[in-house]
C-alpha cells in the first residue's frame, strides 16, 4: 500500500467535466441545449426501446422476442442507474487524480465493449447454429428475420454489452485503486459502497440466463462475467479495508 487520497470531498459544484465520466454519460451533456437529469434520461432511454420492441412485435408477431427484448432493456436500464449511481459516488470523493482518469477518462471501457460486442456478434453469426442447433436469432425472430427486428435486436444488445463493459471495468480499476492507495475510515465506507454497484449490476445479468440457456458457450461466458465481477469487487473492498488499518498504524 502507499499513499494516502485524504478525507472524502464534496461533490462539486458543477456537472462533472468531459474526461471525467464514462462515454455514454458525455453524449447529452454534448448535445447544444439539451440538459436532462440521469435519472429521466435512464427512463427515456427504457421508454425509447421498450416502445420499439412492443411495436415490432405487434407489427411482426414476435412475441417471443419482445419477452427477450424485454428483459435485455430492463437489465440495460438498471445497469444505466447503477454505473451513474457509481459515478456519481466517485466523482464526489477526493480520490486520486491517477485513478479518476484510469477509470474515466481512458476510455478502455469502449474497446473492452467493442471487443466483447464483436465477440458476440462471432458468436450469433458462425458458432451459434453448431452451438444450439437453431441460432438465436432464428429462434427469436423467425427463418426470416424482418431487418428492423434484427437491427432493433442488434442495438438492444450493444446497450446490455457497453454496460457490461463499463462495469467490468470499473471493477478492474477498483482493484488497482485499492492496491495503490490507502484511505480514511469514511473514504474507505463510501468507495467500497460504489465497488459493490457493479456487483449489484452482475446479479443483475443473471435475468438473461433465460434468453442464452440452451447454449453452453453464452451461459458460461454470462455466469464466469458475473463470479469475475463478484472476484474483483471483494478483492478491491479486503485491500480497502487493509490500507484504511495500514493508515491508522
Amino acid at each position: 500500500m502507499s499513499d494516502s487520497a485524504g478525507d472524502a470531498g464534496q461533490p462539486p459544484p458543477t456537472g462533472p467535466n468531459y474526461g471525467d465520466t464514462w462515454t455514454y454519460e458525455s453524449f447529452l451533456g454534448a448535445i447544444p441545449g439539451v440538459s436532462i437529469a440521469p435519472l429521466p434520461a435512464v427512463a427515456l432511454q427504457i421508454a425509447v426501446f421498450e416502445a420499439a420492441i412492443l411495436a415490432g412485435a405487434a407489427y411482426y408477431g414476435l412475441w417471443e422476442a419482445a419477452i427477450a427484448g424485454t428483459l435485455a432493456v430492463v437489465v440495460a436500464g438498471g445497469g444505466s442507474l447503477l454505473t451513474l449511481r457509481m459515478g456519481r459516488t466517485l466523482r464526489g470523493l477526493d480520490l486520486p487524480e491517477p485513478y479518476r482518469r484510469l477509470a474515466f477518462g481512458s476510455r478502455i471501457e469502449v474497446v473492452l465493449s467493442i471487443l466483447a460486442y464483436v465477440g458476440l456478434l462471432t458468436y450469433l453469426f458462425a458458432a451459434d447454429p453448431v452451438d444450439a442447433g437453431t441460432p438465436l436469432l432464428t429462434e427469436l425472430l423467425g427463418p426470416d428475420p424482418p431487418l428492423p427486428a434484427v437491427y432493433l435486436a442488434l442495438l438492444v444488445a450493444w446497450d446490455v454489452v457497453y454496460r457490461i463493459g463499463i462495469a467490468w471495468w470499473a471493477s478492474v480499476t477498483a482493484v488497482w485503486r485499492s492496491w495503490h492507495y490507502g484511505f480514511d475510515a469514511e473514504t474507505v465506507s463510501a468507495v467500497a459502497r460504489a465497488d459493490r454497484l457493479p456487483l449489484a449490476f452482475a446479479a443483475l445479468q443473471l435475468g438473461l440466463v433465460p434468453i442464452v440457456w440452451p447454449r453452453p458457450l453464452l451461459l458460461g461466458v454470462l455466469l464466469g462475467h458475473v463470479v469475475a465481477v463478484a472476484a474483483a469487487v471483494g478483492l478491491s473492498i479486503l485491500l480497502l479495508r487493509r490500507g484504511e488499518t495500514a493508515n491508522r498504524t
